[in-house]
């Protein structure tokens, strides 16, 4: 019996997933068609140039040039189009027809495919850990674990936006892709202990970043299918839009006779590997504008020649102007894990509810997926998909042997061995910062990234208090009757957690005596990485690249804190926000918005 209503669940999602991708397989080559018929691949584009020129004619040229079309890019890309001509260069393909992308089922799974085309695309940082940029239209919102929530008050005090047009522009967000979860029994039980351990008070459901407990929106909807920024295009002017995917910027192009150096254009390449120029209008107010998150940005503007001076020279780049704040400022918020043992089957669930902390810790919790045998027995080569997270891996331990013994022995995993789930502890607002440096001037390589994680004592200290809490929310009487195991003590909880085979990291002999061993030992990430090109260093207040002109940048790579518990939900509103601003700027009252 419980073979057929398995089977009957995976017929069931099969169709939904059909019905859904059904518009897009019946336009043939141009399957975007449908519902977004701006979007084409970057080989459609037909004005490539072998040359370039600043007397680009208008029918080459585009008010606003938007490099990456993900988490910022898409809202952004929306709105300016209500007025503007609008391209759209995007790196990776389209999420629609993905079932990885598509279904939280899949989600470890979509983080575990590291083929060159695949919507994650992992990168170590020195640190030895493993992490993931996007590389899909709707950027992050297509490959994280769905959370949403606002920032805190004070992040948007401390950035200086406009609260009333931020409290505009989250909603616009919200009412086009963001859902109510309907809440886990896991989900419920880490609710009431989160409670009993003292995060309180309970404030239901919200957006806001409120102390406490509280359960947040998601991009899931009942039927376990996800909701990203690409589906914020359809708010767009379809008339005014273009967006090409497979279409990955090499470089933006300047013109340096002025005094100060303005943006023309950007060099791309499509996905048969042709290059194409695409150009701005000839009007002062025409931007580029980068989006390409926190890791793709600095790593552009280098690129581009906008960076260190010994950066740009050890690679033989032409200087276009010298900052030598790009790229650094580099932080990720550290996360750490504690195994939960169960004795009775769970369902699948991720982030829903949050403990929010007076500690400048997050509490947050994810069951279920070590139940697929997908989960366990899929090969998965250095990743961890048990909690959800890429793994820690030092670098002078990322052997093929290692690499191959860590496969076997996930392998080996009986199927019941992650029947439960994890705790999640995070650290908000971490001081320890690290930097950014270019490996070679090829795109489509990462960049050495170093994020000094537990550089700074106080992130650590946080980081053994958030250990406790996570330990007293699973020894409460609400997780214990309902995983129906006797309370474990933080020993065992700690040891369980250790050899949950997360990573390669060799063990030592007091991980489970020293929490601050611990913490080191078994850190990850959630991908809340930050920084690179920071206000007052990088960027001025409006965002605009400072010693340019026409050159802007709108990411998290301007952040100096990740904001709220999870920082998608303020990146796409961002995006909004950006874009409702700069027409307001350029066309006054005439921008109906």
């Amino acid at each position: 019996m419980a073979a057929f209503v398995g089977a009957l669940k995976k017929l069931s999602i099969c169709l939904i997933l059909w019905l859904y991708t059904l518009p897009f397989l019946q336009g043939g080559s141009d399957y975007y068609d449908f519902k977004y018929p701006f979007i084409k691949r970057a080989s459609s584009f037909w004005a490539s140039s072998s040359s370039f020129s600043s007397s680009n004619t208008d029918e080459a040229s585009y008010d606003y040039i938007i490099v990456g079309g993900g988490t910022a890019g898409c809202p952004l890309a929306a709105t300016l189009s209500q007025n503007f001509s609008v391209l759209v260069l995007e790196r990776g393909g389209v999420p629609f027809s993905n079932v990885n992308v598509s279904f939280l089922s899949n989600f470890h799974i979509a983080l575990a495919d590291t083929s060159p085309t695949s919507a994650s695309q992992p990168f170590v940082s020195t640190d030895g850990v493993i992490n993931a940029r996007a590389r899909v239209l709707g950027g992050g919102t297509c490959i994280n674990a769905g959370f949403y929530t606002r920032a805190n008050s004070g992040f948007i005090r401390r950035v200086g936006w406009d609260e009333r047009l931020v409290n505009e522009s989250y909603p616009w967000v919200e009412k086009q892709i963001i859902q109510q979860p309907k809440l886990a029994q896991w989900q419920g039980a880490f609710k009431d202990s989160l409670l009993d351990a003292g995060v309180s008070p309970y404030n239901g459901f919200t957006y806001d970043h409120i102390h406490g407990t509280k359960v947040g929106g998601t991009l899931f909807d009942r039927f376990g299918r996800r909701h990203t920024a690409a589906e914020l295009l359809a708010s767009a002017n379809p008339k005014m839009l273009t967006v090409l995917v497979y279409a990955t910027v090499q470089k933006v192009l300047f013109d340096q006779t002025g005094r100060r150096p303005r943006a023309m254009g950007v060099i791309f390449k499509d996905e048969n590997g042709n290059q194409h120029q695409a150009f701005l209008t000839n009007n002062r107010r025409s931007e580029v504008i980068l989006s390409c998150g926190a890791i793709g940005t600095p790593q552009m503007l280098m690129l581009s020649g906008i960076g260190p001076k010994a950066e740009l020279d050890k690679l033989n780049i032409s200087m276009v102007l010298r900052n030598e704040f790009v790229g650094k400022g580099m932080a990720d918020n550290p996360m750490n894990s504690v195994f939960v043992p169960t004795n009775r089957p769970v369902e699948q669930s991720l982030i829903q509810t949050v403990g929010i902390t007076k500690m400048g810790v997050y509490i947050e919790s994810s069951s279920g997926f070590g139940q697929s045998q997908d989960s366990i027995r899929c090969h998965h080569g250095i990743l961890s998909a048990e909690i959800g997270q890429l793994s820690t891996i030092p670098p002078k331990q990322r052997t093929p042997e290692a690499i191959q013994a860590f496969i076997k022995r996930k392998r080996d995993l009986p199927h019941e061995a992650f029947k439960g789930g994890f705790i999640l502890e995070k650290i908000a607002r971490p001081i320890s910062t690290g930097h950014l440096n270019l490996v070679n001037t090829n795109i489509d390589d990462n960049p050495s990234v170093t994020f000094n994680y537990f550089h700074n004592p106080h992130d650590l200290q946080r980081c053994v208090d958030g250990i406790r809490m996570a330990a007293k929310v699973i020894q409460s009487k609400h997780f214990t009757n309902f995983t129906r195991c006797d309370k474990p003590t933080v020993e065992k909880l700690l040891n369980m957690s250790v050899k949950a085979n997360i990573n390669l990291i060799p063990k030592h002999t007091n991980d489970t005596k020293s929490l601050e061993q611990f913490c080191k030992d078994t850190v990850i990430t959630i991908w809340h990485y930050h920084g690179g090109c920071h206000v007052g260093k990088v960027v001025n207040p409006e965002l605009k690249v400072l010693g340019t002109n026409r050159l802007r940048i709108v990411d998290g790579s301007t952040f100096n804190e990740s904001p709220g518990t999870n920082p998608q939900g303020t990146v796409l509103m961002m995006g909004r926000y950006m874009g409702v601003k700069i027409l307001r700027r350029r066309l006054g009252k005439a921008a109906h918005l």
